[in-house]
């Protein structure tokens, strides 16, 4: 069997030219470009890539970048009443803090401050409850990323039996909640679930997020499973390497022999990430003006 390899890269740019075409349409109808504001304190190297990263792509969908870069030492209440600030600006329709914060800060209680309707990576408590609850929510940009390349790849999952690995927040929770969603059967495994390759055996689709380079082994994959492999490792380098390898959580060289599809790793689930915050901000931003957005536009 010669596994088919999702090109996450590929969809996210097809994603990110229909955000651009609804951007403009809003822009038209809203007389203003939608607006994402992206909060970043003090200077993680990963984070100041990330933010200019997000930061471009915003610009090219065609929407207003807020970059807003706080020192390190930013107190608590400074950080709060910069949220709550963008809360109110009728400009800013997404607000994104960059994570993590540094630790003398209250990431939880930052959070909460947020306006879910502007919460574009859907880590709100609100945003969370609507997810589970099965009511209008904004999503955590990865798992929906994933969820949209399955729909793609498959179409209808009634059904299909899903194992997501991992159980954080911001990816294995609202992954297992929006495979429930469309109606598969899920079980969430980690880092304590007993026999786990006898539970991946069964799955049509496994969702890896576990941070675990190579922890699944080909062999412990059901033959034409679908798998999305959304860890993200780096390995200690090589002799005459700078820097070591980034592999994902899914041996990926041995499940090719195995699976029906699987993304690589780079170049798969972590492509989709900021295309999927695109539209997750266009979205929050016709809902914010009160505008309809096509059905099935996004």
């Amino acid at each position: 069997m010669a596994a088919e390899i999702i090109d996450g890269k590929a969809f996210a740019a097809k994603l990110r030219e229909r955000v651009g075409t609804h951007a403009a349409t809003f822009a038209e109808k809203a007389g203003r470009k939608a607006g994402l504001a992206v909060v970043l304190v003090g200077e993680d190297p990963a984070s100041q890539v990330y933010v200019r990263s997000k930061g471009k792509a915003t610009v090219a969908a065609g929407m207003e970048s807020f970059e807003y870069r706080l020192p390190a030492d930013t107190p608590q209440e400074e950080l709060v009443a910069l949220v709550r600030q963008l809360n109110a600006d009728r400009n800013v329709d997404g607000i994104l803090v960059q994570l993590p914060l540094p630790r003398h800060l209250d990431e939880k209680a930052v959070i909460a401050e947020i306006d879910p309707d502007k919460d574009v990576d859907g880590i709100t408590p609100a945003n969370a409850g609507r997810l589970v609850l099965g009511m209008d929510a904004l999503v955590s940009c990865t798992p929906l990323g994933c969820t949209m390349i399955l729909k793609d790849l498959i179409g209808d999952l009634s059904g299909l039996d899903a194992v997501v690995v991992g159980r954080s927040i911001l990816f294995g929770k609202p992954m297992a909640q929006l495979l429930l969603a469309e109606n598969c059967t899920v079980t969430m495994a980690h880092s304590r679930t007993r026999d786990l390759p006898e539970v991946l055996r069964r799955a049509d689709i496994v969702v890896a997020a576990v941070g675990v380079p190579f922890l699944i082994k080909g062999d412990w994959l059901k033959p034409g499973a679908i798998v999305l492999d959304g860890g993200i490792n780096r390995l200690d380098p090589e002799p005459g390497e700078e820097k070591g390898r980034i592999v994902g959580d899914v041996a990926y060289d041995e499940a090719l022999g195995h699976v029906r599809a699987i993304t690589p790793v780079p170049g798969g689930v972590g492509a989709t990430t900021i295309a999927v915050l695109l539209r997750n901000t266009i979205v929050a931003a016709y809902r914010n003006e009160g505008l309809d957005l096509p059905e099935g536009a996004l």
